[in-house]
């Protein structure tokens, strides 16, 4: 086995090449103490992004900088041996692994993938960016573990548990350090709209919240086809539209009778909402004078477990929904989004869901990864990926610019309750598996048992 390892300009990323040719790549540090809001890989300069008051997060003082992950330096690189199935056969051999990134600091909730960063978000609330499987920069939220992530244009915006949105933006003075730009809904528009007593909403008995702020945790995030509005649907029920220019909220539609599990846009104003109260609906986006405002359209689905993933293909044509019970429906919209069909390949919860050319990804709570291949309106599994040793609970997929063009690739990033970012690269050009081989679900002493359970409800 040949290893090779760099640690040039603070590279702390190992590979690890089998015979087979597959790269295993992994990252491990003990558990770290953070409490910044903002911190560079580099110098670890720290600055106060905000105001406390708007949003409650706060700088370091000195005796905090110390506890910086980025200030540890025993990182240790360990031999794992992950597997992709099916595990053998030429046609198969372009479906695989090529590394794992671990920080055991908690679990991964949310990521994305922009050029050539990838943004990781986790329980411990530190939002960390990697590039070329390099911890590149990082920074944290003192409050609310971070459950969503998008990028629109220079603005990073994620989503957290404590159900408030918070804005990033990079330094212009160095690419590696972010700050806080402001915190949804800005302390300006709360104080305004707190103002008048027709904002108050009631949410329970005897419990009344202003309309602009979600009371509960943010479960997606998700932008206008035109980049100009930022949509957050919650467990509150309700999704919610802001302004992106002035962060301003706009709108706020009470959606469903449960948790709103999952959010996308698609073309022509269409917003698709999926709930754990069975449903998936439409909604559509309309301009009245200077006002936007969203009406509901129809209900794709209706049924009894939860709908815990939503996902369009790259040309809108095609929705599809993850549920509780383990299946992938699908609508058609060159068919007025008739019902095409159910992709069954998981045992678990489906916990989210990616697309890519004619591709689509499922990861699941049976911690396994179905690739599947749309030609028409059929769809085939391509390949089950089993690697993770905890419900695979997001995805993002990026184009395989070293793939020849006669067979366009994708690295697929994973991230899991296993507390591990695994990186694939899948081809569209791989032959098919007769039968989906079930993923081998947990046993009732597994310490992802109840994590497995997430789907059944709010996701």
């Amino acid at each position: 086995m040949m290893k090779k390892s760099s640690s040039r300009g603070g590279r702390i990323f190992s590979e690890e090449i089998s015979s087979r040719g597959q790269k295993f790549n992994r990252l491990k540090n003990s558990e770290d103490n953070d409490a910044e809001d903002h911190y560079n890989v580099t110098n670890h300069r720290y600055s106060d992004a905000s105001s406390p008051l708007d949003g409650g997060d706060l700088p370091m003082n000195s005796d905090e900088a110390s506890l910086s992950p980025f200030s540890k330096s025993p990182w240790s690189t360990h031999t794992h041996h992950d597997h992709m199935n099916p595990p053998d056969g030429n046609n198969s051999s372009s479906n695989v692994l090529l590394g794992s990134l671990v920080r055991e600091e908690g679990h991964i909730y949310s990521l994305t993938a922009s050029g050539d960063l990838l943004y990781t978000g986790s329980d411990s609330k530190n939002i960390r960016v990697w590039k070329n499987q390099t911890e590149y920069s990082g920074f944290k939220s003192n409050s609310g573990l971070v459950k969503a992530i998008v990028i629109s244009e220079e603005k990073i915006f994620t989503g957290h548990q404590d159900g408030r949105i918070r804005v990033w933006k990079v330094s212009g003075k160095n690419d590696t350090s972010h700050k806080r730009v402001a915190t949804l809904p800005t302390l300006k528009n709360y104080i305004k709209c707190s103002m008048k007593p027709s904002n108050y909403v009631e949410v329970r008995r005897n419990r009344s919240v202003l309309w602009i702020k979600h009371f509960d945790a943010i479960s997606c995030l998700s932008l206008s086809e035109d980049g100009t509005l930022l949509y957050s649907s919650s467990w509150d029920k309700t999704f919610k539209v802001w302004k992106i220019s002035n962060f301003k909220c706009l709108e706020s539609v009470t959606a469903h009778d449960d948790a709103v599990n999952s959010l996308i846009t698609g073309l022509n104003g269409l917003v698709f909402t999926g709930s754990a109260d069975g449903t998936v609906k439409v909604w559509r986006r309309e301009l009245q004078g200077k006002v936007t405002k969203h009406f509901f359209s129809q209900t794709l689905l209706k049924q009894q477990c939860a709908v815990t993933a939503l996902a369009l293909n790259p040309e809108a044509t095609f929705v599809y929904s993850g549920s509780s019970d383990g299946m992938v429906n699908f609508w058609e919209r060159e068919r007025s989004l008739s019902h095409g069909g159910v992709l069954k390949g998981h045992t678990l919860a489906v916990l989210c869901l990616a697309t890519a050319g004619s591709l689509v990804v499922s990861g699941s709570a049976d911690m396994s990864i179905c690739v599947w291949r749309r030609t028409g309106s059929d769809h085939i599994c391509l390949s089950m990926l089993m690697s993770h040793t905890g419900p695979v609970k997001c995805l993002a997929v990026q184009k395989d610019h070293g793939s020849p063009p006669e067979d366009q690739r994708w690295i697929l990033y994973s991230g899991s309750l296993d507390k591990s970012v695994k990186m694939w690269r899948v081809s569209e050009k791989v032959a098919s598996v007769e039968q989906p081989p079930p993923a081998k679900p947990m046993s009732s002493t597994s310490s992802f048992s109840a994590m497995a359970r997430i789907g059944s409800r709010r996701h």
